[in-house]
């Protein structure tokens, strides 16, 4: 339901001064500053009183805490996305948007997110795990080709390769120690492509991602202009129930608050797989959260204003 306007006055009076923190030091450092830019410019044309702040250590974020009163995190990757930046806040007594310490340490790391849900009975795509303690054991590797070897703790598909033969394994897990030194190595899913972003407790509605390349890569979110986005997703209305269901599982399992999305495969015997959850997604012109929000109505400045009122107690 739309707020009226005096509504939305005393909403942004309680909001005061939101830090939007962008930039960072991952990989993903120019993602974090075009959706940082994105959502700035969305809170501005909101009439919320708000300041970009690329953040780099601990000691700018002790002064924001002292000039602001809540963040909006639009940190990708490590530090802002795994639980560092949370802490910090935490111990400022800042509130922030997403989830918490402890949720977005596990959600970043693909492995241990992968353990929990088959260890609650949710289902996940077989995997092999690569570290300096558990090297590549090619002789008996048991998996059946194709595979994809990832980096257990990179976002926007970084250090991702599809693997078709043995012969060409060990050069996809050195690819991947590029970036992280615990590699993941997972049973490719023939099938459909789906992310389904979660909003204040509820499932969004669910986005097919369609792309030339082998999987929705790098290039494929954020450069190419071939990828297409299906929302409707295509998929019967009991079945995209079903799904959302289980993706609201996953996210909880997680722990994880305010919003998010999570990525799976439907297999050709419309089984579910779930990939991956992301518990700061991209809110750049190719996002996907912003584009089922758009699906119920809800335009990017609302979608981005309903998330920093959510800081609020």
């Amino acid at each position: 339901m739309m707020q009226s306007s005096n509504q939305t006055k005393k909403l942004i009076q309680r909001l005061g001064k939101v830090a939007v923190l962008m930039g960072g030091v991952a990989a993903e450092r120019d993602v974090s500053l075009r959706s940082g830019a994105a959502i700035l410019e969305a809170l501005k044309s909101e009439g919320v009183e708000a300041v970009g702040c690329d953040v780099t250590s601990v000691a700018q974020l002790v002064e924001i805490a002292q000039k602001y009163d809540r963040a909006f995190i639009a940190l990708h990757g490590r530090w802002g996305e795994d639980g560092g930046v949370q802490a910090v806040l935490d111990s400022l007594a800042l509130p922030y948007t997403g989830s918490g310490m402890t949720a977005s340490a596990l959600a970043m790391d693909k492995l241990r997110t992968k353990w929990l849900w088959k260890g609650v009975g949710l289902p996940t795509p077989a995997f092999k795990v690569v570290s300096s303690s558990s090297p590549l054991d090619v002789e008996n590797f048991d998996l059946t080709f194709p595979v994809i070897v990832k980096p257990s703790h990179e976002g926007s598909s970084i250090g991702m390769r599809k693997v078709d033969t043995l012969d060409v394994l060990q050069e996809a897990v050195d690819f991947a120690q590029q970036y992280d030194s615990e590699i993941l190595i997972e049973q490719w899913v023939t099938g459909r492509e789906f992310t389904c972003a979660v909003l204040d407790g509820e499932a969004l509605p669910m986005i097919q991602l369609k792309t030339d390349h082998d999987f929705y890569d790098f290039d494929a979110k954020y450069q190419s202009n071939t990828t297409e986005y299906l929302c409707p997703c295509g998929l019967a209305a009991e079945e995209e129930k079903r799904i959302q269901a289980l993706v609201l599982q996953a996210f909880d399992a997680v722990g994880a608050r305010h919003w998010g999305r999570v990525d799976l495969m439907l297999d050709d015997q419309s089984q579910p797989w779930l990939i991956e959850i992301n518990t700061v997604p991209g809110m750049t012109d190719h996002s996907l959260v912003p584009m089922a929000a758009k699906a119920v109505d809800l335009s990017f400045s609302k979608l981005v204003l309903k998330l920093v009122s959510l800081t609020l107690p």
